[in-house]
């Protein structure tokens, strides 16, 4: 009986232990190994439209993964991602990681995370929460060596929103709020919600270009055109790319810009090299001589030259409204 306060003494000890331990800003989700594996990862981009995701795109960057650690990237959300992976392809291990504010984006346990990855993968969300607490960041500055290693990288939705050099950030929009539209952003390309971010991942085969999910689903080739002609106009460059994603269809891009589409749909690729003809606050956009390919599924594009077997067609803006023709 005398040894009952030392055992009670020894248990509040480690409660009190267990209670001064701060609880971490991030929360990370491991499956597989804990152990280190030496890979030898090569470079590619899945570029991933949103709805049902691609088995073959995920066995395709686990591939480039070498076997080694496959590592998701959240703001918000669960770790499902780790066991559907898991059951896809054969990886030492699959890890969720999740950065919700600046305190996760800064902590080295994060950046040492990002670093040892084989692969990343961005999933989808709100992608103003990559942009609010990713940017200027060791997030930022750990992907970026990433891609200068050549560690294979993917994402959908809001994931491949912040893969291109240009980012429509979604910074404006409403908390659960409607997305911006086509209509609404034809009739004012400087309407609030049309904000473009600057390059986050620096990757060199989507220098110039700036991409948009849920294509087919959601008529989003309007303000992705809305989106590019405001780039145009700022004078940032005299050319610029867009490539709208149709859900369950993704385009895997290699290093050399070679490309596939792979799914249930169509990946558009758009390109305009003169400033459009009116785009100014409080006025509908016109904006002329914008060329579009649509690559189905099970067909090839090359990023570098801008050329595929689809045959290229315009589009036409005329004060808001759309019109195409062909070649």
């Amino acid at each position: 009986m005398m040894r009952w306060p030392a055992v009670l003494l020894f248990a509040a000890t480690l409660i009190a232990s267990a209670e001064a331990q701060p609880t971490p800003p991030y929360r990370y989700f491991r499956v597989g190994s804990s152990a280190a594996v030496a890979v030898h990862p090569r470079a590619g981009y899945a570029l991933m439209g949103g709805g049902t995701d691609q088995d073959s795109a995920f066995q395709w960057l686990c591939d480039h993964a070498d076997g080694g650690d496959f590592l998701v990237l959240r703001a918000t959300g669960t770790d499902a991602y780790n066991l559907y992976i898991q059951g896809l392809c054969h990886l030492n291990s699959v890890a969720t990681l999740i950065i919700p504010d600046r305190a996760a984006a800064g902590d080295p346990f994060v950046t040492v995370t990002i670093t040892h990855a084989a692969a990343i993968f961005i999933a989808g969300g709100d992608q103003a929460n990559y942009i609010r607490n990713w940017a200027g960041s060791p997030v930022e500055a750990a992907l970026r060596r990433a891609v200068k290693h050549g560690v294979p990288m993917g994402g959908t939705s809001a994931g491949l929103a912040v893969l291109g050099q240009y980012i429509y950030s979604a910074q404006n929009d409403q908390p659960n709020g409607p997305d911006l539209t086509a209509d609404v952003a034809l009739k004012d390309p400087f309407a609030s919600q049309v904000v473009i971010a600057p390059d986050l991942l620096g990757i060199p085969i989507l220098r110039g270009v700036i991409t948009d999910s849920h294509f087919d689903t959601r008529r989003r080739e309007g303000r992705l055109l809305v989106f590019m002609a405001r780039i145009l106009a700022s004078g940032q460059t005299g050319r610029i790319r867009g490539i709208g994603i149709d859900e369950k269809t993704a385009v895997l891009v290699e290093a050399d810009g070679h490309a596939q589409v792979v799914g249930k749909g169509d990946a558009h690729f758009y390109e305009a090299s003169s400033k459009p003809q009116q785009c100014e606050p409080g006025k509908p956009l016109t904006f002329k001589s914008v060329s579009e390919r649509s690559v189905r599924a099970g067909d090839t594009f090359d990023l570098v030259h801008w050329t595929g077997n689809a045959v290229p067609s315009y589009v036409l803006i005329e004060n808001g409204s759309m019109g195409a023709f062909s070649d």
